[in-house]
């Protein structure tokens, strides 16, 4: 069946959607100030990557003259022409809750931000003094004219532009200032008791700008950054070495085509329409910006000692009661498959089984992919001495990880140096799925300890996102994982594996037979249900085989953090499909796959979301949870994911989101409900629980 145009969401406005929610966490006053800043910060961040990618790649086609519409039937230029006037609208509501609202809060918790003429003559010289020693050796004035054009302007860089001229003349000079990355853009200014001030760099230099153009006077100076197109591909096809082509692709990134540009708010015409005319920027690339441009640096702020009462409470993730036992973790693994939830289950034990096989002597060899791991990943420490014991090791490295490119290639020269077979993917293929092998020699033979997730290897965000993971000694599993390594290293392409299904090959193939399975148990009168959660759904094929099932009578339950181009509630199409989002403490990163089968549940993680790039052009794998009790338990994780009634927000018809109507509701936080069952089946609490404080529904 084929739907029209009207009943698609388009894809980039949707993901303004998203970033919209976000920020109404930023707004939102029952949540911490200092979790509000960071919630703003993230924003700001969100929308450096939107334009750097997906404006990028639309600009792109424009430039290439492409005109097919989206699924949504918007062209290219139609898009970016829709996304200037909501992604404005967005950073004006940003800049209105920073202003009015936090700046102020901060004030009053003796947190401030100084200028230049409220500093008392004290501050003053304190200011002076630190520009001397700290920045001014820093800096590098750029001047326009006849003998030196116009300067690489750095993608993401903080400047400052003036117009000066030499003293007794009328000639005009445009020259520019980067202000410096490598120093802290918020300086300590000393202040009363029991208080923080600040002044941010620009300002500091800004105060200065004389000293840098002696014997000229500053007619007017006013900040900018600029954003370029980052979504460079790669002709893989022709790379002999794959790393090197990366490496290169990194450095061209600072010469993409300037995608916005940021000013600050009174910026003069003339020093504008310089700016214009060099970038090569539209009057819609333009965002004025009333306050300080990127407020990513609100982060800083947010790691400050002594504001605990300003932060969410500190929780500390849960170890397993399946861990309890005085056990080495392949004995309590063979005995069965453990499933942990992060954060709220500690991602420790990944981390030591990891180092326990790098250190036993009966492991013969470790396999692991790895897509984003932290800047002192414990988990590379490890595979590194499992090397140097003298294991057979191989590491997937995934170069392509969009934005991670640089400490992937630190960590694959590393690994290599230490003796690793490290692997850096498929041609024209992300591997994106995450999996751990580890074999090991026994009395028994051979066998084959696996851990599938669906997050990275990555014990910092662990912290914070939500992902599942499952430990299992299952042999067809094994043997499946064992194929997936050998199509990874080599030539081999597993034609039929046991239990887990892949990506490229016929993860498609799969979510289309289950949904269509449950449309068919509909139209025979049986009962029929899908509940799915994921980061993002855009996938056209998928969509319409859900609307399909939904006009066959499916109950369809969609839980979607981030983009939805499916549009629930049109007659005769989607009348039984819901859509939820949940933006909370936590990022939800899990994703989980429910199908009724007529009274024959299945249920599936994966580490793909319903989006064509994970099904057409990535490594992914989804796989089982076949022991009864962990499926109740993810099970579990769905419903009370859709009786959230305080982080849930629903997607309406016309595309706009909604916070619950909690009339005659429990007030439920699904987040805090998952840290509280974590808290009842850990370790700390065996003997010793004491109660969380977290309201939690009495159905789990």
């Amino acid at each position: 069946m084929h739907f029209s145009s009207q009943n698609f969401i388009n894809r980039e406005l949707s993901w303004l959607e998203f970033n919209k929610r976000v920020l109404e966490e930023a707004q939102d006053t029952s949540n911490p100030l200092f979790e509000r800043l960071k919630f703003l910060s993230i924003v700001s961040g969100n929308m450096d990557e939107f334009f750097m990618i997906r404006v990028g790649s639309l600009h792109d086609q424009i430039q290439a003259g492409f005109k097919e519409p989206d699924p949504a039937g918007l062209t290219p230029e139609e898009q970016t022409k829709k996304i200037s006037f909501k992604a404005h609208e967005l950073v004006n509501v940003q800049y209105n809750c920073y202003n009015r609202i936090l700046k102020k809060a901060l004030g009053k918790e003796n947190i401030l931000f100084l200028k230049g003429k409220e500093l008392t003559d004290e501050q003053k010289n304190y200011v002076q003094d630190y520009f001397v020693k700290n920045i001014y050796p820093v800096l590098t004035p750029m001047v326009v004219d006849q003998s030196r054009k116009f300067p690489l302007v750095l993608n993401k860089t903080l400047n400052i532009a003036l117009l000066l001229n030499k003293n007794g003349s009328e000639d005009c000079y445009f020259a520019t200032v980067q202000v410096p990355s490598v120093l802290s853009r918020l300086v300590d200014i000393p202040c009363g008791d029991n208080m923080r001030c600040f002044m941010l760099l620009e300002d500091i230099i800004k105060m200065n700008l004389n000293s840098l153009f002696t014997g000229h006077s500053i007619i007017t100076s006013s900040c900018y950054r600029i954003t370029r197109n980052a979504d460079l591909t790669l002709d893989e096809e022709e790379a002999e070495d794959l790393l090197l082509t990366i490496q290169e692709s990194l450095r061209k990134r600072k010469w993409g085509a300037v995608i916005r540009l940021e000013i600050e708010k009174g910026m003069s015409k003339s020093l504008l329409s310089i700016i214009r005319d060099e970038l090569e920027v539209s009057k819609e690339q333009i965002y004025e910006i009333e306050g300080p441009i990127d407020l990513t640096y609100l982060m800083r702020i947010i790691d400050m000692e002594g504001y605990d009462h300003l932060r969410y409470e500190a929780i500390s993730p849960q170890v397993s009661l399946d861990f309890a036992e005085n056990e080495d973790m392949f004995s309590i693994i063979s005995k069965k498959d453990i499933l942990l939830h992060h954060p709220y289950q500690s991602f420790d034990p990944i981390i030591n089984l990891v180092h326990l096989a790098s250190n036993d002597p009966d492991v013969l060899a470790i396999k692991q992919t790895l897509y984003r791991v932290s800047g002192k990943s414990p988990i590379i420490d490890s595979l590194i001495r499992a090397a140097e014991n003298g294991k057979q090791v191989t590491v997937l490295v995934e170069l392509k990880a969009r934005f991670d490119e640089e400490n992937n290639i630190h960590w694959a020269k590393r690994l290599e140096k230490a003796g690793c077979h490290v692997i850096y993917g498929l041609v024209g293929l992300k591997t994106h799925c995450k999996v751990l092998l580890i074999v090991r020699k026994e009395e028994k033979g051979i066998k084959r300890y696996v851990h599938l997730g669906t997050g990275n290897y990555n014990d910092v965000t662990a912290r914070v996102y939500t992902d599942l993971g499952l430990f299992t000694s299952n042999p067809n599993i094994g043997s499946d994982a064992s194929a997936l390594f050998n199509m990874l290293s080599g030539l081999s392409e597993p034609t039929e594996l046991n239990k887990l299904i892949l990506s490229p090959l016929n993860l498609r193939q799969k979510f289309l037979s289950m949904i269509k399975n449950e449309a068919l148990n509909a139209r025979n009168m049986k009962e029929a249900k899908i509940i799915a959660k994921v980061n993002s759904l855009v996938d056209r094929e998928i969509i319409e085989a859900l609307y399909d099932a939904s006009c066959a009578g499916v109950e369809i339950h969609l839980i979607v953090r981030g983009i939805c181009c499916l549009r629930p509630g049109i007659p005769g199409v989607s009348e039984r499909i819901t859509v939820r989002s949940i933006i909370g403490r936590f990022l939800e990163h899990s994703r989980i796959f429910y199908f009724h089968s007529d009274g024959d549940t299945t249920v599936f993680l994966s580490s793909a979301d319903w989006m064509n790039r994970n099904l057409d052009r990535r490594v992914e794998l989804l796989f089982p949870i076949e022991n009864e009790n962990l499926k109740s338990e993810v099970i579990n994780i769905l419903n009370i994911s859709l009786k959230d009634t305080v982080k849930a927000r629903t997607l309406n018809f016309d595309g706009n989101y909604a916070r619950m109507n909690r009339r005659n509701r429990e007030i439920i936080n699904s987040q805090e409900v998952f840290f509280d069952i974590a808290s009842r089946k850990s370790i700390n609490t065996v003997n010793n629980y004491k109660e969380v404080k977290f309201k939690s529904i009495a159905a789990y």
